[in-house]
């Protein structure tokens, strides 16, 4: 599989997504970032990154937005990096399950922490700029991202894990051939 397919696949994924009912619904819960984990652990990291890219800016030309900026696919794309980088550091280490679950568990705080801090200080300042709305300030954005953004992510991240970790018991041979056909023998 090249980084191409893993894109479209990805793409599909994305189609598929849900809020989660305690949370804003602006936050969605998708399994997109699978294929990119994948792109990563077979071809390395760029693959993954560029599988993340592909995938929104694909999506934001065929769907695009409301506001002709694309906020939120470049938050996605954000969340999809900083999921996918800590699985591939992990995984490259400690190449089997315990390897791949370390590098999850890592990437979820990742993403978490790393989203909430960019929330704040830039993508929804971005949105609410962009969508001509009242900025969110003081305790009211505090809130929003300690009681919405980053439990959502960690959430999102415990979902995309359990998943991943079931599509990784049933391809692990393939990865293996993926990786020996790209010279990924860490």
């Amino acid at each position: 599989m090249n980084i191409g397919v893993l894109s479209s696949i990805s793409i599909v994924l994305m189609l598929f997504n849900f809020p989660l009912p305690p949370f804003p619904s602006f936050l969605q819960v998708d399994f997109s970032d699978v294929p990119a984990l994948l792109a990563a652990m077979t071809m390395g990291p760029v693959a993954g990154i560029l599988v993340e890219l592909l995938k929104n800016m694909l999506d934001w030309l065929l769907s695009g937005s409301m506001t002709g900026v694309p906020v939120g696919h470049m938050a996605n794309f954000t969340t999809g990096v900083l999921f996918i980088i800590p699985v591939y550091f992990c995984y490259s280490k400690i190449q089997r399950g315990k390897g791949l679950v370390i590098g999850l568990l890592a990437g979820t705080v990742s993403m978490a922490v790393g989203m909430s801090l960019l929330n704040y200080v830039l993508f929804l300042p971005m949105y609410t700029l962009f969508l001509g709305m009242e900025p969110v300030k003081g305790d009211a954005l505090k809130d929003m991202i300690v009681l919405g953004i980053l439990p959502f992510n960690l959430v999102k991240g415990v979902i995309v894990m359990f998943v991943t970790i079931i599509v990784f018991r049933n391809i692990r041979a393939w990865m293996t051939q993926q990786r020996l056909k790209y010279n990924r023998t860490y």
